[in-house]
């Protein structure tokens, strides 16, 4: 008896009451696919028994097929690969449910080049070939949102003054304000706990309706990724267990913060000594060649850390989103900052990513930035101290078809992320770009009509 089966079958005698389990296969638009699969059947994907068409790694954000991308692969099925490390309950469904993640194979057993999850093996591989470990953790920024929207469909918050006025400040770090939202923070927290996701801190963000719940770090590129999917499918679930909404859209009011995903990363060595430690929490020349590496690829990576429309409505002066590659010691200003800490928790925090991003990618973005400033030895300039946005020009891509154009033309993606994901990624976009190009909105018709 293999380990995965040994352990399925643990997991259905203690959970003995599941009548069915969602096979989830993440796709590169930062959507969940994959099918709902009844007890009987489970044994069946575990064994690769369960086929998805390969496509169904490359749809747009509202789930349709890229035509051009499609059409070329002849739409042929890949055998789904379950997680077994990844097999929980789902607290929050109304029947007993189960849930695991896939990963996707051709039919000749070789990982598909869409597959994210063997994208961030691979980027590991090549860490271990250097004899080094990246350790991960995400911060996720999100709103609590009412369930309806108001008469010109905008969203609703959860937190206004009493008096039913203008809306109170957001309170940062408030300790009030949480216990507001005790009862709902406790499910999250109690969700977590079932699905072993190591949350660390649950914060008041500085936005009204805004929260920030923090995970711990992984010595494992993948689960961490892994499990910043699964946080934001938690919170989604149990908030609307509560009659509210979840969003992690990365600007759902154009005046207020927006939500980003801020990832931790350090590297460990063969002996499990922090790689960037030079015992004064300065950090060595490792730190500033994976610095170095993450500068010079941020722009052509952009459209990773910011995939949609919306996205790029974060980045604007004095919102703590950066304008232009740079970094700095305890500075919130900058695109990278290694934060004050002991020596032995050198790490780097990467600040770009909306919350809207796929974890998957902007983890992978950024390891192979790292990668790029190690294997080839780069040099990071002077670190920034005071206000960046006064020192530098922007220099990121602001609009999305600015980040889709250098996406598209970067060898450092190509090489990367091989030339087919890059390409798979490239239509998706602009299929999603034409459709908005297609809209009209209602300030443009206030404007002009």
């Amino acid at each position: 008896m293999s380990n995965s089966t040994q352990v399925l079958q643990e997991f259905l005698l203690a959970n003995s009451d599941i009548e069915v389990f969602e096979v989830i296969l993440p796709d590169i638009a930062g959507g969940l696919r994959g099918k709902w699969v009844t007890r009987d059947k489970i044994h069946k994907v575990f064994a690769g028994g369960l086929k998805l068409p390969t496509s169904a790694l490359a749809f747009d954000v509202w789930g349709r097929d890229v035509e051009a991308f499609v059409f070329d692969s002849g739409d042929g099925d890949g055998i789904c690969e379950a997680d077994i490390d990844t097999l929980v309950r789902v607290p929050w469904a109304k029947r007993p449910t189960a849930q695991v993640l896939l990963s996707l194979r051709e039919v000749s057993g070789e990982p598909c080049e869409n597959d994210m999850r063997f994208l961030l093996k691979r980027l590991m591989e090549r860490f271990a070939s250097h004899g080094l470990t990246p350790v991960l953790a995400s911060e996720m920024e999100f709103y609590l949102l009412r369930e309806e929207d108001d008469a010109l469909g905008r969203p609703v918050h959860t937190q206004c003054d009493r008096v039913g006025g203008a809306l109170a400040s957001g309170q940062t770090y408030g300790i009030d304000t949480m216990e507001d939202m005790a009862e709902l923070m406790h499910s999250i927290r109690d969700a977590c706990n079932v699905q072993g996701l190591p949350i660390d801190t649950l914060i008041k963000e500085g936005a009204p309706s805004q929260y920030e719940i923090n995970l711990y770090h992984s010595p494992n590129a993948l689960v961490a990724a892994d499990q910043a999917v699964l946080l934001q499918r938690t919170i989604k679930g149990v908030a609307k267990q509560h009659g509210l909404r979840a969003s992690f859209m990365a600007k759902p009011f154009g005046d207020l913060a927006g939500n980003g995903m801020h990832v931790h990363c350090s590297l460990v060595d063969k002996d499990g000594n922090n790689a960037f430690d030079d015992g004064t929490g300065k950090g060595n020349e490792l730190l500033r060649q994976a610095i170095a590496g993450c500068l010079a690829s941020m722009e052509e990576s952009m459209l990773l850390f910011a995939p949609n429309l919306n996205s790029y409505r974060r980045f604007q002066r004095g919102t703590h989103a950066p304008l232009a590659p740079s970094w700095g010691y305890e500075n919130r200003t900058v695109s990278l900052r290694v934060p004050a800490d002991s020596p032995a928790a050198t790490r780097i925090e990467h600040r770009v990513s909306g919350a809207d991003a796929s974890p998957y990618l902007a983890i992978a973005a950024i390891l192979a930035g790292m990668l790029h400033g190690i294997e080839n030895k780069l040099e990071a300039p002077q670190p920034l101290e005071g206000n960046a946005y006064d020192q530098l020009p922007p220099s990121l891509p602001r609009y999305w078809p600015d980040a889709l154009a250098r996406f598209e033309s970067s060898e450092f993606i190509g090489e990367n992320f091989g030339k087919t994901f890059q390409r798979a990624y490239a239509l998706t976009k602009a299929q999603e770009l034409d459709e908005f190009d297609k809209q009209v909105t209602a300030l443009e018709y206030d404007a002009c009509l």
